[in-house]
């Protein structure tokens, strides 16, 4: 009996050996599976985060693309217009210089109408480029052309009225291009000031024609204006942050002051040995009245 008792709980243990290692292994494929599983999951997300990153930063760099890209080609057509503006800005310098004591009003008629057209036909590209947007980034593009009509606007002011072109009244001048619902393009003070100091040059060369046709008065008071601009911008230019341009001008400037002045004071003083006007009977000239015998 003793030895029946013991069979029967050996198989008892057997049995429940046998049931617990069923489960085990149930349990360790169950966890296996669900490891798997998760696996797969963690696998398929880190795949679509990556997917859709690289698309994010796909999409990014081509947005860049196309803004650099329309950038370069508005610089281009702003360099374009520049060179436009430029060009015909000085057909109006040319204009203004023709003129003489006998067809002033025709010349300067002449190129009021020529520098109407450089604004309404090629500044306007400008504006129309410009408005509205950050225009600073661009100026090194259209900022010559912008110099050369301030040049020919103030140069043409004085030739008319003996008075200085302003920036405001050059700004003025640009508004109706503008569309109204965008912020306007306006000549800043910088570019302004540039073209002054070409300004300079150009009184400089009228200056000493006018003296060869005998209006040394004119000269003279080409003269006084000349310096009066050079001595104001030796105030200004020094205190200017981007005056690279403008010292380099100044240098420029003080040499068509010296020239006018030199040519004055040589008619002045040597007036006899100035052939043009040795018994000239121009009532502009000094020498009127003088005869030839007492020079």
């Amino acid at each position: 009996m003793l030895l029946c008792s013991s069979s029967a709980v050996i198989r008892r243990i057997s049995v429940s050996w046998l049931i617990l290692a069923n489960n085990t292994n149930f349990k360790s494929h169950r966890l296996s599976r669900s490891a798997d599983a998760s696996l797969e999951l963690e696998s398929s997300t880190k795949r679509a985060i990556t997917m859709s990153t690289q698309s994010s930063i796909k999409d990014a760099f081509s947005n860049y693309a196309d803004y650099l890209n329309a950038l370069n080609e508005k610089r281009e057509r702003i360099v374009k217009a520049s060179r436009d503006v430029t060009m015909n800005s000085k057909k109006v310098i040319f204009q203004v210089h023709r003129i003489s004591k006998n067809n002033k009003e025709e010349v300067l008629e002449k190129a009021e109408k020529d520098l109407a057209a450089v604004r309404d036909q090629h500044i306007s590209r400008l504006v129309k480029e410009l408005q509205g947007t950050d225009f600073w980034k661009l100026r090194r593009a259209y900022s010559p052309g912008v110099q050369e009509y301030v040049e020919a606007a103030t140069f043409f002011k004085f030739c008319r009225t003996g008075t200085l072109l302003n920036l405001d009244e050059i700004n003025a001048s640009l508004l109706p291009l503008s569309d109204p619902s965008l912020e306007p393009l306006q000549i800043n003070l910088l570019d302004y000031l540039l073209g002054l100091a070409d300004l300079t040059g150009e009184l400089m060369r009228l200056a000493i024609g006018r003296i060869s046709d005998g209006e040394v008065e004119y000269s003279e008071r080409i003269c006084h204006f000349v310096r009066d601009i050079y001595r104001e911008l030796t105030l200004v230019v020094p205190l200017m942050d981007d005056s690279f341009d403008m010292k380099t001008k100044m240098d420029t400037m003080l040499q068509s002051v010296v020239k006018i002045e030199n040519a004055c004071f040589s008619v002045r003083v040597r007036g006899s040995e100035y052939i043009p006007l040795l018994g000239s009977s121009d009532p502009s000239s000094f020498l009127v009245g003088v005869s030839d015998a007492e020079l």
